[in-house]
């Protein structure tokens, strides 16, 4: 699934190409038929996301919620848009270019009671600059959930998924297995902090990277990481590698539905 960079990439992306222009909307797949005849021709307003969701807004109250889920994809391109395949949920074009979404999970118009109930149910996302870290914070502090599984909990903090968990835990040698509450503030806050400034590179940079310069492959003098998820990362499916500081082996385990990645040796308790 997505993590929250690529959403808030998405969003941008929209507002590039379509914010103030009429846009033709179309649901070549059919199943957002109606939802699209309401907006074709109308121009789109902004696009905006938090954590997983993004939000295109027409104005008049008319807005569609998107989640891609496990499948969802979206391609843009510039210039005339060729004709669509049958698998397009929703197709967004005008004369610059075209943005087509396949598969996701949500694809639906949503009243401004029904988006603000999404905003309410979601934690502070780092990409969001009012977005307050102590709500996330009070959750924390008190529970007792280990701190890798509340970094995935979209209701503790939005947007942060498997690579980020793993990375941002291991850039500051917390044990994932720590529980929420032995958690400092101090601690808290600096991940924050990381976790905004992480993702604000991989919404510029359109992947992830969470090695600090003096442990990529130029400065270390080794192979650059070959992975469908791009990016240089320390931990994130790692498993059985030696760790890119300490040499230990990097381990992996089950936890939240997900698999964690960590090094024990970096990340103690």
């Amino acid at each position: 699934m997505p993590e929250g960079h690529t959403i808030h990439r998405l969003a941008a992306d929209h507002r590039a190409m379509f914010a103030g222009r009429t846009v033709r909307v179309t649901s070549p797949q059919g199943k957002f038929s109606d939802g699209a005849a309401l907006l074709d021709g109308r121009p789109l307003e902004t696009a905006e996301a938090h954590g997983k969701h993004l939000f295109l807004d027409f104005g008049g109250g008319d807005r569609i919620h998107i989640h891609l889920g496990l499948f969802g994809k979206y391609a843009f391109g510039t210039g005339h848009a060729p004709p669509p395949t049958d698998t397009v949920r929703l197709r967004l074009a005008n004369p610059e270019g075209h943005a087509d979404l396949r598969g996701p999970t949500t694809c639906a118009l949503i009243t401004d009671g029904e988006k603000r109930a999404i905003h309410d149910r979601l934690g502070p996302d780092p990409l969001r600059p009012d977005d307050d870290p102590d709500k996330a914070w009070q959750r924390i502090s008190r529970s007792r959930t280990t701190v890798a599984a509340l970094l995935m909990d979209q209701k503790v903090i939005a947007g942060v998924g498997n690579v980020y968990r793993a990375e941002v835990l291991f850039r500051h040698g917390i044990d994932p297995y720590r529980l929420g509450r032995d958690l400092t503030r101090s601690e808290w806050d600096a991940m924050w902090s990381d976790l905004a400034e992480l993702m604000r590179e991989g919404v510029r940079n359109n992947r992830i990277d969470t090695v600090r310069p003096e442990h990529t492959p130029e400065a270390m003098g080794r192979p650059p990481r070959v992975d469908d998820h791009g990016g240089e990362v320390y931990v994130y499916r790692r498993a059985q590698q030696p760790c890119h500081i300490c040499g230990g082996e990097i381990r992996t385990a089950g936890l939240a539905a997900r698999n964690l990645f960590w090094c024990p040796a970096c990340q103690q308790r």
